[in-house]
C-alpha cells in the first residue's frame, strides 16, 4: 500500500549554493497526493510546487523545481532520494526559503528523521512505472538509459564516473535498490567537488554555503575534507543517490534498469522527458504484494542506517 509519514519532522541547516539558513519540514499527506513542496516564506500567489519531472528548470549543479507562478525550490534531490529510498509516496515538504538545507551533504539525516517518526500505510495500492523498451539520452560524452528490468526486482542501477583527480578516478557500481539497499548502501554518501572548481562556482554564485563538513572536497590524489571518504567509492555512490532523487520526480517508483555514464541532474531529467514522450516505452502498473516488496524502502528499519561520523 501507499505510505506517508506518521508525523511531521523538521530539519535546519543552510543551502549549499545560496548559503542561506533554511528549515525544511516534511508533513504527512493524503493518499494519491504524491510529493509536493510548499514555500512558507512566500506570502502571495501559488506557493505549492509538485515534485515532478516537468517542473524541473535547468540549473547547474542541482535540481530545481518551479511552479507556473515562478515559485521555486532548489537542491531537492537529497530529500527526494530519502523519501523514495524510505518508501514514502505521499508527503508535503515545507521550506522557508529558495533552497533545501544541505545538512551533511547526503540523504542520511533525512532518512534518520523519516524512519524515526515511522510510516503509516494508506488505503490504496502503490502505482509504479514499468519500463517497456530502452530509452537513451546522450550529451558531451555522457549518457543515461532506462530499459526493461532484467531481474524483475524493482529498480536496478548501474553508474560509472571518470574524474581526472586520482582521489576519485574511474568508479563503477551496480546495485539493485530493493529491500533497503538505498538506506544501507547509498544514503550516507555525500556530495563532492574538486578544489579547483570551488572558486569558479563561488564566483558564479554557487557553493556559497559549502564547507568541508557538508561536501567532500578533493584535490588531485588528496581528500581535503576531514575524515576522508566514508566509502572508497563514495563518489559514485553519491551519483546513484542523486539519480534516485531525480528519478523520483517521475511521480512513481520505476520498475526497470537505470544506467548512467558520466550522467548528472540535467541528463536524468532529460531522460524522463524522453521516456514520457514515448507512450510505448512505459506503462503504469498497480503493485501486488510481491512487486511492492522489491521497491526501494520496502521493509526498511532504523537499524539499517549506516553509522556515520
Amino acid at each position: 500500500m501507499q505510505t506517508t509519514i506518521r508525523s511531521a519532522i523538521s530539519f535546519d541547516g543552510i543551502g549549499l549554493h545560496s548559503g542561506r539558513p533554511a528549515r525544511l519540514t516534511i508533513r504527512p499527506a493524503v493518499v494519491n497526493r504524491g510529493i509536493w513542496f510548499k514555500r512558507t516564506d512566500v506570502d502571495l500567489g501559488d506557493t505549492m510546487i509538485p515534485a515532478r519531472w516537468d517542473n524541473v528548470v535547468r540549473s547547474p549543479l542541482c535540481t530545481l523545481i518551479q511552479n507556473r507562478a515562478g515559485v521555486s525550490v532548489s537542491t531537492v534531490e537529497h530529500v527526494m532520494a530519502a523519501l523514495a529510498g524510505c518508501g514514502v509516496h505521499n508527503a508535503l515538504v515545507e521550506i522557508d526559503g529558495p533552497e533545501a538545507p544541505i545538512l551533511d551533504g547526503s540523504s542520511v539525516p533525512f532518512v534518520r528523521g523519516i524512519l524515526n517518526v515511522g510510516l503509516r500505510a494508506q488505503g490504496a495500492p502503490v502505482r509504479a512505472i514499468e519500463i517497456l523498451k530502452p530509452v537513451t539520452v546522450e550529451t558531451q560524452g555522457g549518457w543515461a538509459r532506462l530499459s526493461p528490468s532484467k531481474t524483475g526486482q524493482g529498480l536496478d542501477m548501474v553508474f560509472r564516473i571518470d574524474f581526472a583527480d586520482a582521489a576519485i578516478g574511474v568508479q563503477e557500481k551496480r546495485l539493485n535498490l530493493a529491500n533497503g539497499t538505498f538506506v544501507r548502501e547509498l544514503s550516507d554518501c555525500r556530495t563532492f567537488c574538486r578544489a579547483s572548481d570551488v572558486d569558479a562556482m563561488q564566483k558564479a554564485g554557487k557553493a556559497l554555503g559549502g564547507t568541508y563538513e557538508n561536501a567532500v572536497v578533493v584535490d588531485g590524489d588528496k581528500v581535503l575534507s576531514p575524515g576522508g571518504f566514508r566509502h572508497a567509492d563514495e563518489a559514485v555512490r553519491h551519483k546513484m543517490l542523486d539519480a534516485l532523487g531525480d528519478l523520483a520526480l517521475a511521480g512513481a517508483p520505476i520498475l526497470g534498469l537505470y544506467e548512467g555514464h558520466k550522467a548528472g541532474h540535467a541528463m536524468t531529467n532529460a531522460l524522463l522527458h524522453a521516456l514520457f514522450a514515448d507512450a510505448q516505452a512505459w506503462r503504469f502498473v498497480d503493485c501486488d504484494a510481491a512487486t511492492a516488496a522489491t521497491l526501494p524502502g520496502a521493509g526498511v528499519v532504523l537499524d539499517e542506517i549506516p553509522a556515520v561520523a
